[in-house]
């Protein structure tokens, strides 16, 4: 892999775990469904400013389009939300690590699902390290009483599940250019998640300027402009490198929450992140292969 395209992945990786303490910021002055919406929705305008300045035709058949607005709502949208209702108890470093446990879910989902990759035992090894690991974040919760963080742990976790259903429903959009398909998801997910925060969460009449910042970062930065150069360059790395940012992701998470928010770290945060970081390098299977062909 080139040295730029490796540049990216990490630039990627830091990003997307950097989306936690914007989280965390945001969560200080409006609640967790306005968190998801403006992410979606400057995500979602981010996206249609690059197609018309690009000058790429964005118009789709209205069933296509239809569709896209449901895989919006599963892929953004609902996993947005599930981690600003997690972080509402829980330090953005945990969910940053609980956002590691992705590629794990997608392999049981795939396994399952029509047509799908069917898991190894290798990979199968790897869900079960995925799975201990969050077990070893959550029961320190458990055993000095914080249920509610213990929670907000199992909250979290629905966002990597959805991201694992969505990936795999995502093939049905093969066809489409990748831009015009997350323009419209993010549209989708935008439509989805507005009346869910018109109802319950109250809307902020103003926001302080770190507040409008993070909004401005979490949605053009990290959502639109992530996405969009996600996709540029998944071609040139292939669809197993450009899984590489979900092991950058918690350590930046981690690193910006103990930095910039003043978040504790311990030596639990440290053995749940080994070893879900380990179960991924079972699901990856390069290393391991690598070493029985030498062998």
């Amino acid at each position: 892999m080139a040295v730029q395209h490796w540049l990216i992945i990490i630039l990627l990786g830091i990003g997307w775990g950097m989306s936690f303490m914007f989280n965390a910021i945001l969560l200080q002055e409006v609640g967790p469904y306005v968190v998801a919406a403006g992410r979606v929705g400057f995500g979602a305008l981010g996206c249609w400013a690059y197609l018309l300045l690009r000058g790429i035709d964005g118009r789709l058949p209205l069933r296509t389009v239809l569709a896209l607005v449901a895989f919006g709502g599963l892929a953004y949208a609902a996993p947005f939300t599930f981690y600003a209702l997690g972080q509402q108890h829980i330090a953005s470093g945990v969910a940053g690590i609980v956002n590691a446990t992705t590629p794990g879910f997608a392999v049981v989902v795939a396994h399952f699902w029509p047509k799908g990759e069917r898991a190894t035992w290798l990979k199968s090894v790897g869900v079960l390290c995925g799975v201990a690991g969050i077990v070893v974040l959550s029961l320190p919760l458990l055993q000095s009483g914080e249920s509610s963080a213990a929670w907000a742990v199992l909250i979290t976790l629905c966002a990597p599940v959805c991201y694992a259903f969505s990936v795999n429903f995502a093939r049905s959009f093969r066809a489409l250019d990748p831009v015009v398909l997350v323009s419209w998801a993010l549209t989708g997910a935008t439509l989805c998640q507005l009346p869910v925060a018109l109802l319950f969460d109250d809307i902020p009449t103003g926001l302080s300027l770190n507040a409008l910042a993070a909004f401005a970062v979490i949605g053009f930065i990290l959502t639109s402009a992530a996405f969009i150069i996600f996709y540029w360059v998944l071609p040139k790395v292939g669809p197993t490198n450009i899984t590489l940012p979900t092991m950058i992701a918690p350590a930046s998470a981690l690193f910006f929450g103990s930095w910039a928010l003043g978040e504790q770290l311990t030596m639990t945060h440290g053995v749940g992140l080994a070893v879900i970081l380990f179960g991924l390098l079972l699901i990856d299977g390069r290393l391991f292969k690598r070493r029985v062909a030498e062998a």
